[in-house]
């Protein structure tokens, strides 16, 4: 079974949902999830132009870490700042460093057209990881 998780959350609501299928998976194997956030510094084509602050990132993770805590889960969180675009390269990076078993992450369920034109972080991960990955509606 996965025994270390990696969640990586951003500030949508799906992350809610991400959090909740890693406890779910951490609690069957007596696990450990480490939450990710990968902080993009500049806009992107599929983002707002006004993002979080680095700060605001800080305080998701240690939220989403203190939430699974509470839940009996040990937890951990980090946040990846990423000056690059590149948030699927920086999870498949980090769940490598971490030796995760599993990647739970989140998606944002857009159109075809829209992920065609922004790219899909999800589908990316999916495609570039070398373990599972289970991808939350």
């Amino acid at each position: 079974m996965y025994e270390k998780i990696l969640a990586a959350v951003d500030e949508s609501d799906g992350a809610e949902r991400v959090l909740a299928v890693a406890q779910e998976l951490a609690t069957l194997a007596n696990g450990e999830v480490h939450v990710l956030h990968v902080w993009e510094a500049e806009p992107s084509i599929s983002k707002a132009c006004t993002l979080p602050s680095y700060e605001d990132a800080h305080m998701l993770v240690k939220a989403a870490a203190e939430k699974l805590s509470a839940a009996g889960i040990t937890a951990t969180g980090e946040v990846a700042a990423n000056l690059y675009s590149h948030t699927a390269l920086e999870i498949t990076t980090y769940a490598k460093a971490w030796d995760v078993d599993v990647i739970v992450i989140g998606s944002r369920r857009r159109s075809d057209l829209a992920a065609l034109l922004a790219g899909s972080t999800s589908h990316k991960v999916v495609h570039m990881a070398d373990r599972p990955v289970v991808v939350v509606p």
